[in-house]
């Protein structure tokens, strides 16, 4: 079963994930999540546990515990419909731009709601290649 862990602490290593599903069963692999600018956790990641019922366990009982001082969320992983995956391929005018694209912020969006980066001007646009909330 694959098994969602998020509201992970930042420090934490796939070590010490494995070691605490670990103790409900076999763990066949731990992925945290990290950026591929920064290389810094994302703060979630995905554990695989072969055994169903060890899984199950292991999700009850991890699900709200506390790791380095935040409560951590665990689920099981259930894969999105293929219509709702993200494109991560920019946004229209990555440069940012004009009044036919990007918001104040600029471009590099992944879709239309998120975006902003570099570039832009301070009359915005229609909010096409960008977004409202800065970053990659």
């Amino acid at each position: 079963m694959n098994i969602f862990v998020g509201s992970l602490p930042f420090s934490i290593e796939e070590a010490d994930l494995r070691e605490s599903f670990e103790a409900y069963g076999a763990v066949d692999s731990v992925k945290i999540i990290t950026d591929k600018f920064t290389g810094r956790s994302k703060g979630f990641g995905f554990v695989e546990m072969p055994n169903d019922e060890e899984a199950q366990k292991a999700i009850d009982e991890l699900n709200g515990a506390t790791v380095q001082g935040r409560a951590i969320v665990v689920n099981k992983s259930e894969p999105k419909p293929e219509g709702e995956r993200r494109s991560f391929n920019g946004g229209g005018n990555r440069g940012g731009g004009d009044s036919r694209g990007g918001s104040s912020r600029g471009g590099y969006g992944n879709d239309r709601n998120s975006g902003g980066g570099y570039g832009g001007n301070s009359r915005g646009g229609d909010n096409r290649g960008g977004g409202n909330r800065g970053g990659y």
